[in-house]
């Protein structure tokens, strides 16, 4: 089996040295707002890394809520991930095909820790940089895989709810790191998604996870991210939970906090999507 080490982010070097292991699972976790119009299965049909599996975050998700792609149950998800050929055993690795480079394949990356499978890293900088380095893409079907059993349980540790939420910010005993835009925190910008306020939760901190990544998409060297969590008033010492429009770029802030060894954080699923509901008595803050 591959070797992570307890790595989160591998490079490419790395991917394309252990990409023909028979226990390396590759998925291509791509997802975009919906104002991109961008059809994320359609362009992994067209182009994707050799072997890669398409892991469609809103599929692979709580059909029956109205927020979008929430957490399924444990049963639902290790379904799922027999349909993709993911067993127990399996070492992951997730990207996306992000502008950005690094985007969604954080959300598959902590779905995966979330449902207790520890096994799983990132593809730093994502497809953008596998390509900018001149690596194989394929429009190839991929078989159909074997990879054993897979059975899941939900962690909670990495994990919280409205309740939990309102709970917290009662008692002033966590930080939250917003990773939406300036824009949208501050409550300048109206948020993409209709009937949501705009603003942030009381007391958050904003840290856009795009601050968080180098001009080639890949994760910022660990002195720039504890830099970047300094600026916005986030204490790294202190818990954590990390929020933004729809638990997406969240998990980007979770990845960023692996990165530094900062174990004491959990994400907020249904985040602004949930929160900002104007038929919810939330409190809403705006400006910086």
């Amino acid at each position: 089996m591959p070797d992570l080490s307890g790595k989160q982010l591998v490079s490419a070097d790395w991917l394309a040295h252990h990409i023909d292991a028979p226990d390396l699972v590759v998925v291509d976790g791509s997802w975009h707002l919906p104002a991109e119009k961008r059809d994320p299965r359609a362009e992994y049909r067209a182009t994707h890394i050799p072997g890669a599996r398409f892991f469609d975050i809103d599929a692979i998700s709580d059909q029956a809520s109205t927020l979008p792609h929430m957490l399924p149950s444990a049963a639902a998800f290790s379904a799922h991930m027999r349909e993709l050929g993911i067993g127990a055993g399996d070492c992951v690795v997730a990207y996306d095909a992000s502008a950005y480079g690094l985007f969604s394949a954080a959300r598959v990356w902590w779905t995966l820790r979330a449902f207790g499978h520890a096994n799983v890293a990132v593809l730093d900088g994502g497809l953008k940089k596998w390509t900018s380095e001149g690596r194989a893409v394929t429009a190839e079907p991929v078989p159909a895989r074997s990879g054993g059993r897979f059975t899941a349980a939900l962690d909670h540790a990495l994990v919280r709810n409205l309740e939990q939420m309102q709970a917290l910010i009662a008692a002033g005993s966590c930080q939250i790191a917003d990773a939406r835009t300036p824009g949208r925190f501050e409550g300048r910008e109206p948020e993409p998604r209709p009937g949501l306020r705009s603003g942030h939760m009381p007391g958050a901190r904003n840290v856009p996870f795009s601050t968080l990544l180098a001009p080639d998409g890949t994760m910022q060297q660990p002195t720039e991210l504890q830099a970047a969590f300094k600026r916005a008033g986030i204490d790294l010492a202190r818990p954590i939970v990390t929020s933004c429009g729809s638990g997406v770029t969240a998990a980007v802030l979770s990845l960023a906090l692996a990165v530094l060894g900062q174990p004491t954080h959990g994400l907020y699923d249904g985040s602004w999507s949930e929160w900002g509901q104007s038929s919810l008595d939330t409190t809403v803050a705006t400006g910086a």
